[in-house]
């Protein structure tokens, strides 16, 4: 496969995306295949069943393929679910050379003392980020390298994730005759598409509405913050539906999608809609007002979780940018209303933008991973001389180096 070609695979509850990419002459990035295939080897974004998942990425990859006229051997991998778990720590070392200068490998040191934090032996760790840097009392350092200083301390995120889940992935990717490059949180990937560098520096919490979990990451001062997943999305809204209107699970995520409204302030009038039986049971008709009535409590517990999670840090007070709100529950009508109304703070709907070729097929929300993580790719490619699988064992091997990618894209 060309070395200007990424491919950004997102495996979702409700549908696996993947995305194909190229990086033209100017150095922009190219969006030259999409294939969407339905999910249903995944709950709550953990694969359950490996060989469903398998057929569901061939599928997907496929039509990707076809569109761009390319082979695709390897990816870069978005992993989700509620086994995330993110952390902030500090690291310290003192810089002993005679003219107290601060070098890249300071750096990475400081990052490594930062990372030496006691994790349970089921979790890897996926990420870590540096927020800040500190030398000697001062503080708010993007690049402390050519700085001078007899000590050096840094802040990082750090994101781990369940080492099952992860191997998984790998399994299912693998088992589809594919190469993941690397595994990305899918939030972060998801920043990459649908937040400006301003709204960054502001402070901005990014909501990402999946159809098994819904992903939290909040930015500020250019650096992220926070991350966390609420086990909830847009299946348990369509579960309601069908319990609700006792109509079949497939039937009611059509009606979802095509007639759903997130906030019942927004109906006029009272418009019905035809509503299939369960086992061959007669139709029958159904008000919208009555569907915006189990569509809307649901939402906004998924809404005032998030919001929990986010008023649980520090920085709930300082999002001067608002909310973001992306993934494929962005889509439905009222959603930003009612978003508003739940964290009080204007909200924006998130859509994948910085890229040319297909934009019509992959500018909606739905694809803000999936365009995310050729971004993401794109700029890590810079810094790694040679593309090799990873997986098993060797993701424990992999730290260090992963460490100094940071450190180039940080600066």
């Amino acid at each position: 496969m060309n070395e200007n070609v990424f491919v950004g695979l997102d495996i979702g509850t409700t549908k696996i995306a993947c995305i194909i990419s190229e990086q033209d002459a100017n150095g922009e990035l190219k969006i030259v295949g999409v294939g969407v295939s339905p999910s249903d080897g995944l709950r709550k974004g953990v694969v359950v069943n490996i060989d469903k998942t398998v057929r569901s990425i061939q599928k997907a990859v496929e039509e990707a393929e076809l569109m761009a006229g390319v082979d695709v051997d390897e990816v870069w991998v978005g992993i989700a679910g509620d086994h995330i778990r993110a952390i902030n720590s500090r690291g310290l070392v003192a810089i002993s050379r005679d003219n107290n200068e601060i070098t890249d490998l300071d750096v990475v040191r400081a990052i490594d003392a930062a990372r030496a934090v006691s994790i349970p032996m089921d979790r890897e760790i996926l990420h870590v980020i540096p927020q800040e840097f500190v030398v000697d009392d001062q503080k708010g350092i993007k690049d402390p390298i050519g700085m001078c200083g007899v000590r050096l301390e840094t802040q990082v995120h750090i994101i781990t994730g369940a080492v099952t889940s992860a191997q998984n992935i790998y399994k299912s990717v693998e088992k589809a005759g594919l190469k993941v490059v690397d595994l990305v949180l899918e939030p972060l990937a998801s920043c990459y598409s649908v937040l400006e560098k301003d709204e960054k520096e502001l402070g901005v919490a990014l909501v990402d509405m999946g159809g098994g979990t819904t992903d939290i990451a909040i930015y500020f001062d250019e650096s992220i913050r926070h991350t966390a997943v609420v086990g909830l999305g847009g299946k348990n809204v369509t579960s309601d539906i069908a319990i609700g209107i006792r109509t079949p699970v497939e039937r009611a995520e059509e009606i979802k999608r095509q007639y759903g409204c997130a906030y019942s302030q927004l109906l006029k009038g009272t418009e019905y809609i035809s509503v299939p039986g369960v086992g061959g049971r007669e139709q029958r008709e159904v008000s919208k007002a009555v569907l915006a009535g189990i569509i809307e409590p649901r939402l906004e517990e998924i809404l005032s979780l998030a919001l929990r999670e986010i008023k649980r840090t520090e920085y709930s007070d300082m999002l001067g940018a608002g909310v973001v709100l992306t993934g494929g529950g962005a889509l439905m009508d009222g959603i930003q209303e009612l978003s508003e109304k739940v964290f009080e703070m204007p909200v924006k709907i998130g859509v994948p933008t910085g890229f040319g070729g297909l934009t019509e097929a992959a500018k909606s929300p739905v694809h803000a991973t999936g365009v995310g993580l050729c971004m993401y790719a794109m700029e890590q490619s810079g810094n790694r001389k040679s593309k090799k699988t990873i997986g098993g064992d060797d993701n424990f091997k992999k730290i260090f180096d992963k460490m100094k990618i940071w450190v180039k894209e940080f600066f």
